[in-house]
């Protein structure tokens, strides 16, 4: 990698202050910056750091003050949004240096499966009747079941599993192992005090510009589909069991479980360790703060809960300043009682 200034600010759409002439050739944080690196600085809280670290080229935002910086030591570039231009750079930076191309020599693919000649298939396993689109990157050690259909540019990393009959939008990442398409957890007790299981004929869609963290597992419906819906971001560890429906570009945070036949709404936060029970509805727009616990549905679009059981946000911070007083309130309550024995006693 080998960036100039006028480069960058023409692909970030920014503004340099500075040496335009100035090359960098590497990414770091802003504590580690050296000479020939860029970083970026997207608030005050960092400024004094921006102000004196070593790197060449600093990405900042339009509200900083720009004249506390030397330009003699550093170049910038203004942006409406560091972060965002910092992701465009390193997006383009990842698609110059892409070393995978083609297909590895040991790669097992059914002939009778579809694979488009723009794509990278590492050493994975593809099974039959499957379809995968343009530009896709299939790293080591996949598998991709049968009559699977994959859109065009995703990304599977090492050891993602795709099971039969899954479906797969355009512009879709998987992290590593993250298995889209297991069996739900369905049983039915017996006379016996034993549990027969129940068969999952569903399958997984993820709709377009889905992400799916390391190690998540999605169940397939029981019938039916359970649905990803376009641009959710699912974090690293989450579990979704059979036929969840998440909205549009809903987040979830690790470690959060999704029993069955919950249906999320769009544009919903989640936060991490969170427990949803399952066959109930959360509304549009809602967010749920981080080791929460949702038994009942949420029919309020935009409220924010917090808690096990979850309770509206105002009303969870009251409870939890009553809950901290609690042993004092003890103590006040035995104090009165032992009055109130007195009392009577004398009596």
């Amino acid at each position: 990698m080998n960036f100039k200034a006028t480069e960058i600010s023409h692909l970030i759409n920014g503004v340099i202050l500075g040496n335009e002439d100035i090359h960098v050739d590497g990414f770091n944080g802003i504590e580690l910056a050296q000479e020939g690196d860029i970083t970026f600085c997207d608030n005050d809280k960092f400024l004094e750091q921006a102000i004196h670290c070593n790197a060449s080229i600093i990405i900042v935002s339009q509200e900083l003050d720009t004249t506390l910086f030397n330009l003699s030591k550093h170049s910038l570039i203004i942006v409406d949004n560091p972060r965002m231009g910092l992701a465009i750079l390193l997006w383009h930076y990842k698609t110059i240096t892409n070393p995978y191309k083609g297909i590895s020599e040991h790669a097992q693919i059914s002939e009778s499966s579809t694979v488009s000649d723009s794509s990278y298939i590492g050493s994975a396993v593809i099974g039959e009747h499957s379809v995968i689109g343009e530009d896709c990157k299939i790293h080591d050690g996949v598998v991709i079941g049968r009559s699977i259909k994959i859109g065009k540019n995703c990304v599977f990393h090492s050891g993602v599993r795709i099971l039969d009959e899954c479906i797969i939008g355009d512009d879709v990442t998987i992290q590593a192992n993250a298995i889209i398409g297991s069996d739900g957890f369905g049983f039915v007790p017996n006379s016996s005090n034993s549990f027969m299981k129940i068969p999952h004929i569903g399958n997984v869609i993820l709709e377009d510009h889905v992400e799916i963290g390391a190690g998540t597992c999605i169940d397939r419906g029981t019938m039916g589909s359970t649905i990803i819906r376009k641009g959710v971001k699912l974090d690293n560890l989450i579990q979704v069991a059979h036929n969840v429906e998440i909205g549009e570009n809903t987040v979830i945070a690790a470690q959060t479980g999704i029993a069955g036949s919950t249906k999320i709404g769009k544009n919903c936060m989640i936060g991490g360790q969170v427990g949803i029970v399952g066959h109930i509805s959360i509304a549009d727009g809602v967010k749920i703060a981080a080791q929460s616990g949702v038994g009942h549905s949420i029919t309020e679009e935009n409220m924010i809960i917090q808690g096990s059981p979850s309770l509206k946000i105002r009303d969870y911070k009251m409870s939890y300043v009553g809950f901290k007083k609690l042993p004092e309130i003890m103590k006040e309550l035995h104090n009165l009682k032992k009055e109130i024995i007195e009392l009577k006693s004398n009596k």
